[in-house]
């Protein structure tokens, strides 16, 4: 193709290309204009002079094989895409009558002379080719969908610099359901929300549709997001009344010429709250009727509603429970009321039991193993990565491997609730890598969460995978632009879970800033290094649940008092003789809902990994680490490495900005300072606290904590985001 290459730059005219040449590198002299963050990834600025030389003989026209909403969506999004990169406007035509087309539609109707893919449901090809005597680029779906996707892949090679000149690329996404949770209320405060209230205009929907919308569609659409469940999962029964249904309807509206369907939570007591039923109990078959009546509604709103999801019996929130029955028999009354529809019911496994377990990781399981193989087909279960709640660092949730009947759904937290929420840099793309490659061996070495998610093990059936937004009425959308990257790399994990979050991280960045390897290289390493630093600074060597209480802002090791297994000192276990939760067999035996392969090495703290040390073992502060020192010693070198991580990402960042635009650079230096008063905050706070316990000096080389421990116990945060 490079041939091709040649012949078709001579048929772009020499002195419009000479002039554009000579403005671009004009304006790539300037400093970067301030931009606020609000265009995403998706913010389509010129490439340098010499890249613009290469793509622009292969962006002449666009060919549209129909005029569906999707592929006219699609088409919109390559030529805003194309402007902006190129600063050519490309023609749109019916035919093909020169070399440089694009020719996107569907794989059965695009005129291509030299073979057709055949894809799976929302797959696409990139392909150089030759259509009717002519060099183009086609891009092509087995679906309208798919071609939306291909779109906007074919857009991230040109802002991440890749050549174009001889593509071959199929891709389709591993798991059907990519799905965003929103934890918004209906009164317009989200729950974990850092940026700001809810999206959701709910007064002004149905009549006033606000373009951000649109823009919010684009966004999800460009990382492969099919799904976005618009409200809290400590559900309002007022989001099922016909008023909200409207409102709902107006969004999904939207919403559909990007590939994205609406979800809703459901409360479960809502056949008593909306229509005075005396129960909600799933046998009853005035609470069957209520639900299958509910959702003929609901389709008639919204014809192509994905479904529902549930969070029961968890927190306080109503439930099968209440009336003696089991997960299964509630989630398959909803299942049988969405079915006829083609929906399906999300039923959240994040539960605990009213009265204090021995070890609420062990809650999960032992209330749904039991059920595997009972739920209708059209029912997933949704598990949170760890069996706990979002934590720092967690292992890998038990029930993953432990279902094999049972289609089970990732969820994953985007918003940062429990790692530092709206400050700082902390990118999450290790975090859920971690989560998926962990090696569950339900059916031998290699059977990662990933594979058991997206069914490699047991094909033929639902899968999917859930995020908790981190989205809000800020004008950047998450409160902070790196929080964005987040987002970003769960969409981008969610539709190949195999994926590197460290090439994710790079794509991110020089889409979001600029391609230059001087920015991008220090930045992506600094972006790699920063969950890391966080746990340091947070919960080392496999501490867990140690922020502070409701909030869960800032350090709270010493949280005591109400029910217990909501509290630090139930999770710590600290005391004169050490500190650790044993999970062996000696103490809660959680070990055991794992496989054997994986319980074993985790039965003796010498062969446990040692970022998950205290999560399974009770230790003396004199235990010996890897490194020789006692694990008292050990904390504070963590708990001090994790501070001068911080230092290092301020130190990276302030020699950045040459290349990243006033405004972005400013708000992220702020919140790195910040970040950095919180790193000393959690590492004073705990050292002070804990050596209340080992009654041992802090090491040689290692500061005392300015203030005894009832100073930071004296901290409150009372006006902290996000309730």
């Amino acid at each position: 193709m490079a041939g091709v290459r040649q012949s078709l730059t001579k048929r772009i005219r020499p002195a419009l290309l000479a002039a554009w040449l000579a403005l671009a590198t004009l304006l790539a002299g300037r400093p970067a204009a301030a931009e606020d963050g609000y265009d995403l990834w998706l913010r389509y600025r010129p490439v340098e002079p010499a890249w613009a030389q290469r793509y622009l003989p292969f962006a002449t026209e666009i060919v549209a094989a129909n005029g569906s909403p999707i592929q006219t969506a699609a088409a919109a999004e390559l030529d805003r895409g194309l402007k902006g990169l190129l600063r050519s406007a490309p023609r749109h035509v019916k035919r093909i009558d020169r070399d440089g087309a694009i020719l996107i539609g569907l794989t059965d109707v695009s005129p291509v002379t030299d073979g057709v893919y055949r894809l799976a449901p929302e797959g696409y090809v990139i392909r150089s080719v030759i259509v009717q005597g002519h060099n183009a680029t086609l891009i092509a779906g087995a679906s309208d969908k798919g071609v939306l996707y291909g779109v906007f892949a074919f857009l991230r090679l040109l802002q991440t610099r890749q050549p174009i000149d001889c593509l071959d690329i199929a891709s389709v996404p591993k798991l059907q359901l990519r799905v965003i949770d929103h934890w918004d209320n209906l009164n317009g405060l989200i729950e974990r929300g850092y940026a700001g209230g809810s999206l959701w205009d709910w007064q002004r929907l149905p009549a006033y549709k606000d373009p951000r919308y649109t823009d919010y569609a684009r966004a999800e659409a460009s990382i492969g997001v099919n799904g976005v469940t618009l409200n809290n999962v400590n559900a309002s029964s007022q989001s099922l009344t016909s008023a909200y249904l409207a409102k709902t309807a107006a969004l999904a509206d939207v919403f559909r010429p990007y590939g994205v369907k609406v979800y809703l939570s459901a409360r479960w007591t809502a056949p008593m709250e909306l229509d005075h039923l005396p129960t909600a109990d799933p046998a009853d078959p005035r609470v069957q009727a209520w639900w299958k009546a509910k959702a003929d509604e609901i389709y008639r709103y919204i014809p192509d509603f994905g479904g529902f999801l549930v969070k029961a019996n968890s927190e306080g929130q109503p439930g099968p429970g209440d009336y003696h029955r089991t997960h299964a028999e509630g989630a398959n009354m909803l299942a049988d009321a969405v079915k006829p529809h083609g929906g399906v019911v999300i039923w959240r496994a994040f539960v605990y039991a009213q009265d204090v377990p021995d070890d609420r990781a062990k809650q999960a399981y032992n209330e749904f193993v039991p059920l595997d193989g009972q739920f209708r087909d059209n029912v997933l279960v949704q598990v949170k990565n760890g069996p706990i709640d979002f934590q720092p660092r967690e292992p890998f949730h038990p029930l993953f491997g432990a279902m094999p009947k049972t289609p089970l759904m990732l969820e994953l937290q985007i918003t940062r609730e429990y790692l530092g929420q709206g400050t700082g840099v902390v990118y999450l793309g290790p975090l859920f890598e971690e989560a998926l490659k962990a090696d569950t061996f339900a059916s031998g070495r290699g059977s990662t969460v990933a594979s058991v998610i997206d069914n490699e093990l047991n094909p033929d059936r639902l899968t999917g995978i859930a995020g908790v937004a981190n989205t809000g009425a800020d004008r950047n959308w998450s409160g902070t632009t790196f929080d964005q990257a987040n987002w970003y790399a769960f969409g981008r994990l969610a539709w190949d879970p195999d994926a590197s979050a460290k090439s994710i991280a790079e794509d991110w960045l020089k889409m979001t800033f600029t391609a230059d390897p001087k920015f991008v290289s220090p930045t992506l390493q600094m972006m790699m290094g920063s969950r890391e630093a966080a746990v340091d600074y947070m919960t080392p060597l496999g501490l867990h649940h140690q922020m502070a209480r409701g909030d869960h802002y800032g350090p709270g090791p010493w949280v005591t008092g109400g029910r217990a297994d909501q509290t630090s000192l139930y999770f710590n276990k600290v005391a004169a003789d050490g500190i650790g939760f044993d999970r062996t067999a000696a103490g809660s035996n959680a070990i055991a809902q794992y496989a054997p392969e994986v319980a074993a090495p985790l039965a003796d703290p010498r062969t446990t990994p040692e970022t998950e040390l205290l999560w399974f073992h009770h230790l003396a502060w004199d235990y010996r680490l890897k490194s020789g020192q006692t694990l008292w010693d050990g904390l504070v070198d963590r708990y001090d490495r994790g501070v001068r991580e911080v230092e290092d990402m301020q130190k990276t960042w302030r020699s950045m900005s040459p290349y990243v635009d006033p405004q972005r650079f400013e708000q992220t230096s702020a919140l790195l300072t910040l970040q950095r008063r919180e790193a000393q905050w959690w590492r004073d706070a705990s050292i002070a606290f804990f050596q209340g316990y080992s009654h041992r000096p802090v090491p040689a080389g290692h500061a005392e904590p300015p203030h005894p421990a009832s100073f930071y116990e004296s901290i409150t945060s009372p006006y902290a985001a996000g309730f």
